[in-house]
């Protein structure tokens, strides 16, 4: 009989009980979760475990198990129906301030976890994921497109010196009232070169005082808004997936204003969520110096060139209804701390058009106040407009800047990378949100592994049968290859 040495049995022995040892965790499967984070990356207090227990108890779901993690709540339930009752319940429990994501989380025991042991990682054709299906709010994009018409008239008109007594919006399309028959025709040749302002069906209108032009957007301007919107979304929603790191995402239309999001083999869906589902962007305004934002306020008047605003304090701030920056016209953001202050903050970079009108403004404005608007659109439709800075403008800057009166270097980290993904054409909301099953791959995974535990319990057979002892042996062998096989693939 051959004799090997003693250190040859111990390694066979170590590598075989480290190959089980990782091969583990591919037997205990997933458990349907939901994940609670606070919806501004703050630290989730401890009087919350408290809130969800009772608004999950309440629908009668049973709690497996509860993990924190870091600026996170993790519950394990026991359904996928549970899993779609909490979600609904904490989200009436908890409101906007948090975000409530259905997840698959790996069943594998603690102490398994914190020896680095995890299940194998199905290929994206193997696995399920998290599907969301969008609303595009198409009513919003015609508003800021009109908006648009407006903010382009009044500039064209105010760069070839014509005199105007106002441009506004007129039900759907707009309204320029001019002091003269000549300055109506300068302003109607004006708006037949200007590329900005292509698609308006104009007419002359006059009043008792005032010569007027009214304009009407295009039907056929408005279809293509819906479908560029539409387009647009879908390629920031490409890019906001490539900026969390899923492979081969599908994004599709759905419809004439649905999108059809689905992330194969996500398991962590909070970030996910946060940044799909997230439609937040900056806009930068002047603050209006001639008006009090307390009196209009309390009063309840406000010019009709302004608009009332709300500080992160709760605090009226009356700005300018002109934009002078939006976020479509950022084109780089990067987050990071005020040298300073200490404070977070996100350093931006605008297009060649966003910088010469902030070069513009900031020229003229030289001592005047200027606001940073923070625009986010909250579960259900819902959207915030709140001011996070207003600062003093020093001296003229164009392309590149940074805004503070961020809360957390989370929400600067956050900000920025919706900035860098690109702002929507157009609001959107997660109309519906599941986990979705891996369909002809969890096929492909039951018949593959019952052909692997068919043929290896015929090879068995058979090799036992031939060859007796050394069949068995030759049997282990294949049965410790295997188990290596699976433990390697796991822990890649």
């Amino acid at each position: 009989m051959n004799q090997y040495p003693a250190w040859k049995y111990l390694l066979i022995s170590l590598i075989l009980a480290l190959g089980v040892l990782y091969a583990l965790p591919n037997l205990f499967g997933e458990d349907p979760a939901l994940q609670v984070t606070s919806s501004r990356g703050f630290a989730i207090p401890p009087g919350l475990e408290a809130t969800i227990e009772g608004a999950l108890a309440a629908e009668n779901i049973a709690v497996k198990n509860t993990e924190r993690v870091g600026n996170r709540l993790l519950y394990r339930l026991t359904s996928e129906e549970d899993q779609l009752a909490g979600a609904e319940a904490l989200g009436d429990a908890l409101g906007d301030q948090y975000v409530v994501a259905l997840n698959l989380a790996h069943a594998t025991p603690t102490w398994l976890r914190a020896l680095g042991g995890k299940p194998l990682t199905l290929g994206l054709d193997l696995r399920g994921g998290v599907h969301f299906l969008m609303q595009v709010d198409m009513d919003t994009a015609r508003s800021q497109q009109l908006d648009r018409f407006v903010d382009d008239l009044r500039a064209a008109l105010r760069d070839e010196r014509i005199r105007y007594v106002s441009v506004r919006r007129e039900g759907n399309g707009l309204l320029a009232l001019l002091r003269s028959v000549e300055d109506r025709e300068a302003a109607l040749g004006i708006m037949r070169q200007d590329q900005s302002l292509q698609g308006l069906d104009v007419s002359e209108t006059e009043t008792a005082e005032y010569f007027g032009i009214s304009a009407t957007v295009q039907e056929q301007q408005l279809l293509e808004l819906q479908q560029t919107a539409l387009r647009q979304n879908i390629t920031t929603l490409r890019n906001r997936v490539n900026e969390i790191g899923v492979a081969e995402p599908l994004i599709q239309q759905q419809g004439a204003d649905r999108v059809v999001v689905q992330l194969p083999g996500m398991q962590d869906t909070v970030e996910a969520k946060k940044i799909i589902g997230a439609t937040a962007t900056l806009e930068y305004r002047a603050v209006d110096e001639q008006n009090d934002a307390f009196t209009a306020a309390q009063s309840g008047r406000v010019p009709p060139e302004s608009r009332l605003y709300t500080d992160m304090n709760g605090q009226p701030a009356l700005l300018k209804k002109r934009l002078i920056v939006s976020g479509d016209q950022l084109i780089g953001a990067s987050s990071g701390f005020d040298q300073q202050t200490g404070q977070p903050q996100v350093s931006v970079t605008l297009d060649g058009v966003g910088a010469k009108r902030m070069l513009d403004f900031t020229r003229d404005n030289v001592g005047n106040r200027m606001a940073v608007v923070y625009i986010e659109q909250k579960p259900g439709g819902r959207k915030t407009e709140e001011v996070i800075s207003i600062a003093v403008v020093r001296e003229p800057f164009g392309k590149r800047f940074q805004t503070t009166g961020l809360d957390s270097m989370s929400e600067a980290s956050q900000l920025a990378l919706l900035l860098r993904a690109g702002a929507l054409a157009a609001p959107m909301e997660i109309v519906e949100e599941r986990t979705v099953g891996p369909s002809l791959g969890e096929l492909n995974v039951e018949q593959g592994f019952k052909s692997v535990m068919i043929g290896f319990i015929l090879v068995l057979i058979f090799m036992a049968a031939y060859y007796r002892v050394f069949g068995l042996v030759a049997d282990m062998a294949l049965f410790v290859n295997l188990v290596l096989m699976v433990a390697l693939l796991s822990m890649l």
